[in-house]
């Protein structure tokens, strides 16, 4: 522990065995592309981020086979938890059996039409949940790689009659564009020009039941040309009664069938399928110039696919584009998927587990010092450059939203985060005040600390909800007025809470985003921690360069710290979230749960 009385010897010295630094001195790493390194990263879950194109609506959940009599896609302004005339007929009493049925309508065109919203607040990179064709909402159950999904697109019933007589196969010589594929292409080529960077989701260890390779195996089993290309455990015998036929699903979830691996890597069937679609998006016009392409890959659930899979595939996808982004879905600290011929980066779920036992825990809030060795373990993991492209978000579309987590402290990361799945009570209300500015908090540690941060949509208007589904509500827009929220997904009683976009965090967000923009330190400059003070719970690090040296302080407390500061009175605020004052030459205020970032 470090007391607060030595931070102007520190400051002074930032030589001191207690200081954790990270610097380029350090053996050498992975170094991540430069725009990975200065990104502000916005993840999208596109079904659910804005209309843009009500002609291309779904007129039918495609997941579910049977008719839903009345079904239509759900108003993008209704209280979410509000059952539609057609679910409280099928589903009258259970809100979580239900929702996977809903469909809101977002679309490529809205993604499209909000790209000056992006740019305005900062934004420089889009991660997309997946858009390839599928059945679910979600998009992680895809019928092929190679097609964007129809409803994200213009024209889904032309576009699924092309398809169809095109007569597809694996091929890529049998494969058309569609008009969802090339506004696809149209949506890569406006975000480039506003200087945004666009990474997909590759989702290659299980498709979905539409899949047309699987559809093959369940109309001609055995005899099937894709026969190898899936972890078939039986085959069905038409002799006997019944059907034998029998697959590996993800996680034993049979609508999400496995593609089959051999030796550490897919068999050759699916193996060069997903070499070609890869390149279809890479360098979709096929010139051997990547610039109309995508700027890199987001792969879901790396650890279950083998490692030689992935250098395979990243020496292909580096033979078409050499300067490729790849980020890995990896929750822990995992250096060897980080290396030269595997990922350039990972989503750093450790960065937010830590940052938010830090901030907004109560009862299992960890002191600064605990703070700092897990951040300090990720820092040495990786080394300077692969840390500063870490993709360092707190929340995805796996969590429950950052602003429910103020509300409902205190329980395991991406656990019991549900009504449904917990004894104890989870509080699905909006947060107050007080609960949005540990929101700031948390957002201030993550556009200064090392590495890229990530912000999940809809956290910088204020939006909150539990884990899937809550985390998956329509996008906030000031353009539309919304329903308060006030029914309960489990039947319970609640108050009515407005819904609308929150301005003021919307505006406090844009600020820090471009206060990062502003200072190349806090994006790729050096890093060490300054200030370990765990009676007080002040944290404190400097980010600097050749040319600029900013020094961050924390008071995650909620009571106001006094801090001992040599010459502060000489220095400059150039950010205060609550208040930081100097009383005397010597002496800083720092207000409860606040922020401070100073400009030597």
């Amino acid at each position: 522990m470090i007391n607060s009385k030595w931070i102007g010897i520190l400051f002074l010295g930032f030589s001191l065995l207690l200081i954790t630094s990270c610097t380029r001195n350090q053996a050498p790493d992975l170094a991540a592309s430069d725009w990975a390194q200065n990104a502000v990263w916005y993840q999208i879950f596109p079904e659910r981020f804005r209309n843009g194109d009500p002609s291309n609506d779904p007129v039918h959940p495609r997941d579910f086979s049977e008719d839903l009599p009345g079904w239509q896609t759900h108003p993008w302004n209704s209280d979410f938890y509000k059952r539609q005339p057609w679910e409280q007929n099928i589903w009258p009493d259970d809100f979580y059996a239900m929702h996977m049925n809903r469909r809101y309508g977002g679309d490529l065109q809205g993604i499209i039409n909000k790209l000056d919203y992006l740019k305005d607040l900062g934004i420089t990179a889009i991660y997309l949940n997946p858009i390839f064709d599928a059945n679910s909402h979600h998009k992680y159950d895809g019928n092929s790689y190679h097609h964007i999904d129809y409803h994200f697109g213009p024209d889904p019933s032309g576009d699924q009659a092309m398809v169809k007589e095109a007569g597809e196969t694996e091929d890529p010589s049998t494969w058309v564009w569609t008009k969802a594929d090339r506004l696809f292409i149209e949506l890569l080529k406006k975000a480039h020009a506003k200087g945004i960077h666009v990474v997909i989701d590759g989702v290659f260890n299980h498709v979905g039941l539409g899949h047309f390779a699987f559809k093959d195996i369940l109309k001609n089993q055995q005899n099937s040309r894709y026969a190898d290309w899936f972890e078939i455990k039986s085959w069905d015998d038409p002799a006997t009664p019944g059907n034998e036929f029998d697959y590996h699903g993800w996680w034993g979830v049979k609508t999400l069938p496995e593609l089959n691996e051999e030796n550490g890597t897919l068999v050759d069937g699916p193996y060069q399928y997903i070499f070609n679609s890869t390149r279809r998006w890479m360098d979709p016009d096929n010139d051997g110039d990547p610039s109309d392409g995508i700027d890199g890959w987001r792969l879901d659930v790396v650890q279950e696919m083998g490692d030689r899979w992935w250098r395979e595939w990243h020496a292909h996808i580096r033979s078409i584009n050499p300067a490729i982004y790849t980020t890995a879905e990896i929750w822990d600290v995992l250096p060897q998927y980080l290396t030269d011929d595997m990922f350039s980066s990972s989503m750093n779920y450790p960065f937010a587990m830590a940052v938010l036992d830090f901030i907004i825990a109560k009862d299992n809030k960890i002191k600064p010092s605990e703070l700092d060795k897990r951040l300090e373990g990720v820092r040495h993991a990786y080394g300077i450059n692969t840390s500063l492209g870490l993709q360092n978000l707190v929340t995805s579309h796996d969590t429950d939203r950052l602003a429910s987590m103020i509300v409902n402290p205190d329980r395991n990361y991406d656990r019991e985060a549900r009504p449904d799945r917990t004894t104890a009570i989870y509080d699905i209300r909006k947060p107050t005040a007080q609960q949005y500015h540990l929101q700031k908090l948390v957002a201030a540690f993550q556009t200064t600390y090392l590495g890229a941060p990530m912000i999940y949509y809809g956290d910088e208007v204020g939006m909150w909800g539990e884990d899937d589904p809550g985390c998956r509500k329509p996008m906030l827009w000031d353009d539309i007025n919304y329903e308060d929220e006030m029914h309960h997904p489990l039947g319970q009683d609640r108050p009515a809470n407005p819904v609308a976009v929150n301005k003021e965090l919307h505006e406090y967000y844009r600020t820090i985003i471009h206060l990062r923009h502003e200072h190349p330190a806090l994006r790729q400059g050096d890093y060490e921690t300054i200030l370990i003070d765990d009676d007080q719970s002040i944290f404190g690090f400097r980010r600097w360069n050749d040319n600029e040296s900013l020094v961050a302080v924390f008071n995650s407390s909620s009571v106001s710290q006094e801090l001992y500061l040599p010459g502060s009175d000489k220095w400059k605020i150039i950010f205060n979230l609550g208040a930081a004052r100097v009383i005397s030459a010597d002496n800083l205020i720092l207000d409860p749960h606040s922020f401070v970032l100073f400009e030597q």
